[in-house]
This record gives C-alpha cells, sequence and structure tokens, in this order.
C-alpha cells in the first residue's frame, strides 16, 4: 500500500467530518476541489480499505467510462493491487471484478440497470455519486432512485453526492429529501496553484455552432492557439474540444509540433487513455473532449487551451432521437477547465474567446432533463413503477410537454400501456441500453432479417457513422464490417453486445408472415400495434402487453431466407426494414430524381452522385434542414419498397374523403395515404357540403378575400366601413380586417357559401351585397351610413365628389380642384373628422394638400394661385378665394 501518496490527499483532513455524518444522517454532500482525493481516498476509507474502518461494499457511479476506469485503476494502484482485486470497475461492455471486489466504480447507467433488476441493491453498503455538478439525466435518476430505496426499502443505504463545483444547497435538499436543515455539507480545502489567463480570441469573426457544425475557422485558430502555448510555455498542453470530429481536426492541424499529439475521448482505445493519463518524459499535446473536464487528473499538464465549445443533449427531430449539439461553454465549465493546469503547480490557460464575452456566458450548464429527449427516462421511471416521475426526488422536474412526448413514442412501441405502467416488453426494452426507437428495431428487426444483422444495423444507427460512409446505410453496414478504422472497432463492439440482447429478448414479439403483393399490409390487422407516431398523427394504443407487429420487407428476392434465421435476405432490404421500423414518420415515397416526400410531410433530397436516387422508396434514418431551405437533406438512408413502407408506418395507413383547398382551386379526393403520401386517389363526384364549406374558407384565408367580386362599389363601400369603425366603433364592424371577416363568414357569406362548389363560384359572390348583411340594422345605424360616411360630398360649385376613405389609418381624402371650393371658410367633415383635402389644378394634377381650408386662403393660396396663374391663364385666379364664387369653368365660359 502507497501510504506515502494516501496520506498527502488533501481530502484526507474531510474524511471524519464525512464519516460522522454518514453515520447520523445515512446521507452527505461532499464538496472538494480537484485533486484532492475525494474520488480515489474517500471509497477505500468508507469500505474500510484504508484507515482500519468497518468492511462495507461501496459502488461509485462515474459519469463516464474512461473516468470509471481511471478512478478504479488509481485506487488499485494506492493499494499496491491489480484491478479485479479490492476495486474494479464495470462498464458497457466490459467488467474487470472479481468475489474479493469491495470497491467496485461503475458508470451511471449501469447502476441504472442494476436498480431496475434489484431496487434494493443487496449487498452494496454505500454509494457515491461522483461529480454530480454535471446533472447528466442519468446520474439525477440514480439519485432519485436510491433516495426512494432509502425510503421504502434500505434506510441503512448511504449515499454521497461529491463533486469539486456543486449546488451544495441543492443537493443536500435532494438528499436530505424532506428532512429539516437537508444532507449535512462536508467540504474539503485543495491544494491549488495560481492559473494565468491569456485571451487569445481569432482575429476575425467566426461563426457561432450550428448543431453539431463547428466554423472549420474557429478550429484552424485553436490549432494556432496550440502552437503558441507551445512556443510560449513549458509543460504538456490540454486542449479541450466539443467532440471526437474536431479533435480529428486539430490533430491533422498539428503536424510537425515538437510534441507527441494525443486525443483522449469516452470512446477511444484503453491504450490511448492509458497513455495520456501516465506521465511521460515527452512533451504531450493531449486533444480532449469534456472528458477531461473533472474526475480525470492529467499529469505533466501545465498549459490548458479552451476553445469555449462543449456538447449538450438536445432533441434532435430530424432523428427522433436524443442527440449532441455544440454551444458555448459555462463559466462553471470555463473555471473547471482552466484548473487543469493548475493542478500540479502554476500554470497557464488560454481562452479563445473575447475577454469581454465571459460575463454573457451561461453560468452553468443546463441540466439535462430540462433540454434533452426523455424517452428513455420517461421508460424507466415506469419500470420503477412512477410513470409520471411525480413520486420521484429529482433536482428538477421533467418538463410536462418533453414527458407526452416520450410517452407517446413509448405506448406506440409498445413499451408503456396506455395508463403509462411498462408493459413486460418495455422492461425487457430498459435493458437494452438503447433508445426506445431504436430498442424496438432491434427486437422488431431480429424477428425478419436475424438477430446478427439487426443488430449491426441498429448499431450503426445509434452510434450515425463518418460521413466517409455515405449516405447508403446498406454501403455503410458493408464498409463498417470490411473496416479497420476506430469507428468500426467500436461498431463491432456494440454489435455484438446487441447480438446478445436481440438472442435473448425478455418478451418476444410475435411475427406475422411477411407481406407478399397481394397481402393486407401488417399492423392493420386484429390485435395489431401500430409503431411510431408521426406528426400530427393519432397514434392506436396497445393494450397492456402488448407488442408492435413486425414488419416484413419486399417481395420477389427479398423473400428469401436470411443467412442468420431472419426471413428478409439482402443488406438493402434488410437496412431498409430495421430503419423504417426505427423511423417509420420518415419513410419516404420518390416524387422526381433525387426527390422524396416523407411520410411526416417533409420534403427530402439526396445529394448529386448517390445511390439511393433511384431508389422508388426510402427508409431515412439522418437528414437535416437548414433553417431556410424547403427540403431536408438525407445524410443516411437505405432503399425501401412500398411493402415494408406499409408495414413499418401502418399507424399512418388513412383512407377516407378529402376535400381540400390545392393549388388554388377546390380538391375532392377519395384517397388511401401513408402520412402525408397518397398511395391511391380518385375524384370524388358528391362531396360532403360541409367539407367543401370548410375547404373554401380555407381557401379564402389562403388566398384572401380577393376570391370574391369585389366591383368599385364594393370596394368603397368596404372603405367606408372601415372608416366607421376605427372612427365610432361600437355597432360599426371590423370589415378592414380578413380575418375578422371570415371569423363572421355565417353573418355575411351565406346562403352563397353554402351552394358554392369550387372557385369559381366564389367569384360570383357580390362581396359588396354581402357586406351589407354587417350593417347595424338591429340598431337603426345602419340607416345613417349616408349620413356618417357619405359616398360622395357636394362641394360649393355644385358637383359632388366621391370620398375616398380606402387609407387605412388615414383621414377621408376629398380630391377637388382648387376652384370649386371658393368661397368654402371650413373644411368639409365626416362622423366629425375632417377630411384631407387634395387641392387640384385645373388639369386635375396635385397643386397642395390640406386638412385646414381657412389656414390655406390666409397662407398657402398665395404661393399656388403664383405658380399655377401662369400656367392657366384662362381660369380665375381671384385674390380673395374667400369671397370668390366657386366654379368648374373658365372665365370665358363664366362671362358668357
Amino acid at each position: 500500500m502507497r501510504r506515502a501518496d494516501l496520506d498527502a490527499l488533501p481530502v484526507r483532513e474531510a474524511v471524519p467530518a464525512l464519516v460522522s455524518a454518514l453515520d447520523g444522517h445515512g446521507a452527505a454532500v461532499l464538496c472538494a476541489p480537484p485533486g484532492t482525493g475525494k474520488t480515489t481516498l474517500v471509497p477505500l476509507v468508507l469500505a474500510g480499505l484504508v484507515g482500519g474502518g468497518p468492511r462495507r461494499r461501496v459502488v461509485v457511479a462515474e459519469p463516464r467510462r474512461i473516468a470509471a476506469r481511471a478512478a478504479a485503476r488509481r485506487m488499485a494502484w494506492l493499494l499496491g493491487e491489480q484491478v479485479g482485486g479490492s476495486v474494479g470497475f464495470t462498464v458497457r461492455g466490459e467488467r474487470v471484478a472479481g468475489p474479493g471486489t469491495v470497491v467496485e466504480v461503475v458508470t451511471t447507467g449501469v447502476l441504472l440497470q442494476r436498480l431496475q433488476r434489484d431496487q434494493e441493491l443487496s449487498g452494496v453498503d454505500v454509494v457515491i455519486l461522483d461529480e454530480c455538478h454535471e446533472r447528466h439525466l442519468d446520474a439525477d435518476t440514480v439519485a432519485a432512485f436510491l433516495l426512494d430505496v432509502r425510503e421504502t426499502l434500505r434506510p441503512e443505504l448511504r449515499l454521497v453526492a461529491a463533486s469539486a463545483t456543486t449546488d451544495a444547497a441543492g443537493w443536500a435538499r435532494v438528499l436530505g429529501h424532506g428532512r429539516p436543515g437537508g444532507a449535512p455539507v462536508v467540504t474539503a480545502a485543495g491544494v491549488s496553484y495560481p492559473v494565468e489567463t491569456v485571451w487569445a480570441p481569432p482575429a476575425r469573426p467566426v461563426r457561432p455552432p450550428h448543431g453539431m457544425r463547428v466554423d472549420p475557422a474557429q478550429l484552424t485558430h485553436v490549432a494556432s492557439v496550440v502552437r503558441r502555448a507551445l512556443a510560449e510555455r513549458s509543460g504538456d498542453v490540454l486542449c479541450f474540444l466539443p467532440g471526437v470530429g474536431e479533435l480529428a481536426r486539430v490533430a491533422g492541424q498539428l503536424g510537425g509540433v515538437d510534441a507527441e499529439v494525443l486525443q483522449i475521448h469516452g470512446r477511444a482505445p484503453a491504450a490511448v487513455q492509458d497513455a495520456a493519463l501516465a506521465p511521460s518524459a515527452h512533451r504531450r499535446v493531449i486533444l480532449a473532449t469534456a472528458v477531461a473536464e473533472s474526475s480525470l487528473t492529467v499529469p505533466g499538464v501545465r498549459v490548458v487551451v479552451d476553445s469555449g465549445l462543449a456538447r449538450e443533449p438536445r432533441v434532435d427531430h430530424a432523428r427522433g432521437l436524443g442527440a449532441l449539439a455544440t454551444v458555448r461553454a459555462s463559466r462553471a465549465a470555463g473555471r473547471q477547465r482552466a484548473g487543469r493546469a493548475g493542478r500540479e503547480a502554476p500554470g497557464t490557460v488560454y481562452r479563445c474567446w473575447p475577454e469581454a464575452e465571459d460575463g454573457r456566458l451561461p453560468a452553468f450548464p443546463s441540466p439535462e432533463i430540462r433540454i434533452a429527449d426523455l424517452a428513455q427516462f420517461a421508460l424507466q421511471a415506469a419500470c420503477w413503477g412512477d410513470p409520471d416521475a411525480a413520486g420521484l426526488a429529482l433536482p428538477d422536474p421533467p418538463p410536462a410537454g418533453a414527458m407526452a412526448a416520450a410517452r407517446e413514442v413509448l405506448v406506440a412501441v409498445g413499451a408503456v400501456a396506455p395508463d403509462g405502467r411498462a408493459t413486460p416488453r418495455g422492461i425487457g426494452m430498459s435493458r437494452l441500453g438503447l433508445h426506445p426507437r431504436l430498442a424496438r428495431a432491434l427486437l422488431d428487426g431480429a424477428a425478419a432479417v436475424g438477430p446478427r444483422r439487426a443488430a449491426e444495423l441498429v448499431a450503426l444507427l445509434s452510434e450515425e457513422p463518418p460521413r466517409e460512409y455515405g449516405d447508403d446505410l446498406a454501403a455503410a453496414w458493408r464498409r463498417a464490417r470490411a473496416g479497420g478504422d476506430a469507428y468500426a472497432a467500436r461498431w463491432r463492439a456494440e454489435a455484438t453486445r446487441l447480438r446478445r440482447a436481440a438472442a435473448t429478448p425478455a418478451e418476444p414479439s410475435p411475427t406475422p408472415p411477411l407481406p407478399g403483393p397481394e397481402s393486407t399490409p401488417p399492423g392493420t390487422g386484429a390485435g395489431a400495434t401500430p409503431p411510431l407516431p408521426g406528426p400530427g398523427a393519432t397514434p392506436t394504443p396497445p393494450g397492456p402487453g402488448a407488442t408492435p407487429p413486425l414488419a416484413g420487407a419486399g417481395n420477389g428476392a427479398a423473400l428469401a431466407p436470411a443467412p442468420d434465421g431472419g426471413a428478409v435476405a439482402g443488406d438493402d432490404a434488410a437496412a431498409g426494414l430495421v430503419a423504417a421500423l426505427a423511423f417509420p414518420e420518415r419513410v419516404a415515397k420518390a416524387k422526381g430524381e433525387g426527390a422524396f416526400l416523407m411520410a411526416s410531410g417533409t420534403a427530402a433530397e439526396l445529394g448529386d452522385g448517390s445511390r439511393l436516387r433511384s431508389a422508388p422508396w426510402l427508409a431515412v434514418a439522418v437528414a437535416d434542414r437548414g433553417p431556410h431551405s424547403a427540403s431536408a437533406r438525407v445524410r443516411l438512408g437505405a432503399f425501401l419498397d412500398e411493402d415494408t413502407a406499409r408495414a413499418a408506418a401502418a399507424h399512418l395507413l388513412a383512407s377516407g374523403d378529402e376535400v381540400r383547398w390545392e393549388d388554388g382551386d377546390l380538391v375532392a379526393r377519395a384517397t388511401h395515404r401513408l402520412g402525408a403520401i397518397p398511395l391511391a386517389v380518385r375524384p370524388l363526384k358528391n362531396p360532403d357540403p360541409v367539407l367543401v364549406r370548410a375547404a373554401l374558407l380555407d381557401g379564402l384565408r389562403s388566398d384572401g378575400l380577393g376570391l370574391l367580386r369585389w366591383t368599385p362599389d364594393a370596394q368603397a363601400l368596404r372603405a367606408r366601413l372601415g372608416f366607421l369603425h376605427r372612427t365610432l366603433g361600437g355597432a360599426w364592424p371590423d370589415v378592414a380586417d380578413d380575418g375578422a371577416l371570415l371569423a363572421r363568414a355565417d353573418d355575411w357569406l351565406e346562403p352563397e357559401l353554402s351552394r358554392a362548389r369550387r372557385r369559381a363560384d366564389l367569384a360570383r359572390i357580390d362581396a359588396g351585397q354581402a357586406l351589407n348583411r354587417l350593417l347595424p340594422w338591429a340598431t337603426g345605424e345602419a340607416a345613417r351610413l349616408d349620413e356618417l360616411a357619405p359616398e360622395r360630398i357636394e362641394v360649393p360649385s355644385g358637383s359632388r365628389i366621391r370620398v375616398d376613405y380606402s387609407a387605412e389609418h388615414g383621414q377621408p381624402v376629398l380630391a377637388v380642384k382648387l376652384q370649386e371650393l371658393f368661397g368654402l371658410a371650413e373644411t368639409p367633415r365626416v362622423a366629425g373628422v375632417p377630411v384631407l383635402v387634395h387641392l387640384l389644378s385645373p388639369a386635375g394634377r396635385p397643386a397642395a394638400v390640406t386638412a385646414d381650408l381657412a389656414s390655406f386662403w390666409q397662407g398657402g393660396y398665395r404661393a399656388v394661385r403664383a405658380e399655377l396663374r401662369g400656367r392657366y391663364p384662362k381660369h380665375p385666379w381671384p385674390e380673395d378665394p374667400a369671397t370668390a364664387e366657386p366654379t368648374r369653368h373658365t372665365n370665358a365660359r363664366l362671362r358668357r
């Protein structure tokens, strides 16, 4: 045992207080800075392996596999043992532990599966939730389940929430679970060295991250900052980037640097991870994702280069799955990253953004439960016996909308009953470690294509293959089988795990016969359970314990026996079936070379040169659409046939009469559709009049009231009524707004609207005559229309001039020749509002505009008279217009 190293760990001073808190309360929050030994010494002390305490079995839950392996190796090294003795670890697909293991380090996902199998967590005395500040959904769920176990089954189970930077008060309240004051908080002091901050923003603006995309200029800048750090500082350089793709791109730009370049991430081979976590005699540049923010100590690091980017979970609407999105890293993450430079000695952090932006960054990363896809969480809660998660002591409650969307998916795949209780099938699906969509594709696809091929395809769908694999799922499958790259290695391991799970499902799904050309589409017969809901669809819920039907695929050659026991042969047919089972709302039918319509109603396009462009049907696995694009771009898909599409998306099959406004006219037809995809269409001779009327109203809403017949008199009436509504309100209706008029269609468009059958019938409706029905006849106000808003005003010359009420928010306009108003001292008014007088020349051209005639005669008239007198000498231009005789005529005419 390396006692000197154990004694040097700063957290040792806080251990007695932690033990006392656990003895008294059974739960505690441990706040200890990085490097204090909270992940390594505390479990050994609580297990009785160090310090002479009673022997207990301790489980340490880490958020990442790399951290779990590293923590187990570090503890075993401190004990002078090999991993698998007193200390072991278990991560997905790998277990190194034996009968003598007392401290076991696991990922939170593994612990979650154990709790579902054994709610008492038999034989475990203490559970430590490490790095709880990261607020991963699995970690929050595990904490809630463990608190439930303590409350109902095992009050002696001890819980510790440990973190370097956490909301101590919040976690104390959660672990206290209603107790006054919450759980005790134990704080350990650490040894920290100063870290100098160097602001190193790009010289030119870079585009902000969008989805998973990072501006290549940003990565080029990060690489240049790494080179600068190597030149200006000593020691190893740790560079934080958001994801594996960015690690590879920056590594490619660091060729020729005088240092070893390593990449460390959660899926890196164990040998690479070990090399990064071991001391080295050579200078190194370690490119890392967020796995190096906490839990891990990378020896030799004196410099940190922080790109300022991170990945957070989001709902990927392009795939219907949870996914990661690139975001600006929080200030808390920035502090964690900078601290890596000061673990062993004074260090430096280069931050690749302007100092002025730092204060605008989010303070903390968002808890996953608020932003992630909750289908897996909802399934875990249902299997736990709390479908709504209402009784779970979660740090943050799940959003109601996200839970409702998750429930729809779970009901559709047969994982839960309509009341939310988990079905036997759902319990089996929860143990697969997959999103429920992919679990459905694995279980139902295995019966058709065989467990091995279903597992291989689902492994491809669970971790999208590299872009260089292409957009053809079947071709990517073949490349992964033959490939020797890192992705292919991970894919093979995951496919092997899923094959074992698919070969022995907890609740096998019945497999109906594959559809032939004349068969009834699966999923439409008695007892069938629909696949996943598409946008706008109302799924038919399964009965308790029901399982969705297996969709067969294709006809002809595709029905030959598959090599591992399935009914579907051929890579294309198998890939299409499995992808369609996972994403039935994205089965798509060709509508032109390279263009498709998905069942969801979204258009999709394939890139030039894609082998899939000739497909009559397509199973779209991955697609994305830019913010201003009308069509989605298919990133990964597979050939499909109509029978398989019908089977996989059976819940979207619908037959009925369609009466709608389409392309500028009414269309009435009997249709058979797969979601938005028409399969069979014939015209309707006698459509339902109610549907016809509703469709014509839709046409008026979309194309406007201009579809009606608007004579000049009708337009003038609408403008007059609009003026009275703005001016007097009350009983005068709002006719200026199309929406307001259409909301009262029953009051003014009947009976003509109910008699109409097509666009041409709308054009025969006299809008003016119809508008008269809206006048306030009941109050008697309608009789005052001509008084309040006269169509014409008589001017001093005797002419009756039309008033223009069409200005939407302005005054009524009276356009009249100037000489016709001689002698008129006051501006005419309508409904108490002075009209805006447009004074015209004898030729009818605008000469002046006024709303105050008296002021115009006294001042503006002189300038107008001087200008027009020479241009129109035959017309009268008296010096005093107030006393002059109004006229429409010339001087000669007046002398007659």
